[in-house]
Formats: structure tokens, sequence, C-alpha cells
């Protein structure tokens, strides 16, 4: 099987990463430099004309999107349960990570990356205000559901095995130090994402990537 992975360090693409890295398998990790734009380059929007991470190119085809990509994944690697088998539970994952991709996501570049959405300086500041509350309202509600998946007795967010939620609240936890918002805001979404990041290949991954769990405190 070729799989390579295009992926920017701290991005959303840290998903598929991680669960390429604990599926065991090989594949070629591909760093795209955001802030050199070469996201923006011939060659890449040749791959993604979005310009956009992450990009999983399996057997010669590029898959865009994260939802797309993880259930690609979790369909190539079955015996890694990312996403569980029992129809409900399956759709109920899947819906969260949808939220994940599209709610959580676009409320931090709306913070991250203002001039996205406007290009004056004081709509991109009130947007980043607004968001960041936004965006900790979100962390509220991830916190509630590691509360909730331990109250059944689930170790992870969608049941008994690692998957591509547990990776995306690591990622947006933080995130949301980025924007200002610390770890004491949420403590039961910060010991689950230290839990995560003390997994094996998730560490590995965080390595790779050179990535600090809490950017609020100084490297």
């Amino acid at each position: 099987m070729s799989l390579k992975l295009y992926f920017a360090p701290g991005a959303c693409s840290f998903v598929p990463h991680v669960l390429l890295e604990m599926s065991g398998a090989e594949f070629e990790p591909h760093m795209v430099k955001l802030h050199k734009g070469e996201q923006n380059s011939d060659g890449y929007k040749a791959i993604n004309p979005r310009g956009q991470v992450p990009v999983l190119v399996s057997h010669g085809q590029p898959i865009t999107q994260i939802v797309a990509i993880v259930l690609h994944l979790d369909q190539v690697f079955p015996q890694m349960g990312f996403l569980p088998n029992e129809p409900l539970a399956r759709a109920q994952a899947i819906s969260t990570l949808a939220w994940m991709n599209n709610t959580v996501h676009p409320t931090f570049t709306h913070i991250f990356m203002p001039q996205k959405f406007s290009d004056q300086p004081d709509v991109q500041t009130a947007l980043k205000s607004y968001n960041t509350q936004l965006f900790r309202g979100m962390l509220g509600e991830l916190q509630a559901l590691v509360k909730a998946a331990a109250a059944q007795g689930q170790p992870w967010l969608s049941g008994q095995r690692f998957g591509p939620l547990d990776a995306y609240s690591l990622t947006f936890a933080r995130w949301g130090t980025i924007a200002g918002i610390t770890p004491e805001a949420h403590p039961e979404l910060w010991a689950f994402v230290q839990k995560v990041a003390a997994e094996p290949a998730v560490a590995r991954v965080m390595e790779r990537e050179r990535l600090q769990l809490n950017m609020g405190q100084a490297a």
C-alpha cells in the first residue's frame, strides 16, 4: 500500500497523522510549510487546488478533507477500530467528528486568521474577541463529552478504542492556549488530552511535528 500524508505542524492534519502512526503501516509524511506559503505553490495546488492540508495520497489518488480521510483510514485499517462498528455508535462518532470539523475548527480560524474574513482591522479585532468566547464554550462542550465518556466507562471519546475524536480534542485544547484559554478553564479536558498525548503514537507525531501541548507556556 502506498500512503503519503501532506501535513502542517500543529494543524488539523495532526488527526490523520496520528491515525496513520497508530496503524503501524508504512507511510510517507510530507511537511507543508504554511508560513512559507508552500500550500499556494503550483506543485501543491496540483495535488489540492484548494491549497489546504491535510491531503492523503492513497494508491496515487489524493483525498482531501478530514472527515473523508478519517473514513478512508477507518476502512483501510478496520483492525484499529478508529470508529465504532455498531451503527448507532458509529453515526454518533461521525456526527461529533463532523461538528469538530465544520463548527469548532472554523471558529478557531476566525481567531487565528481573522484577515481571511475581513480586511478591516477593527472588524478583525471584533472577530477574534467574539470567536474566542465561542471557542471557549466549545471547549466546554468537549469537556462535557469527556466526562460523559468517563461516566460510561469509556477510556476514549468514541468507546474502547482510540480514534479521531481524541486526536482532534488534543488539537483543539492546544489551539485554545494560543487563544489565551488556559488549561485551568477546562481541567477535565486537559487531563484527558494529557492522556492522549501520552499514547506512544501520539507522542511520536508530536515529536515529528515539534509540538508543545500548552502554547501558553514558554518553550
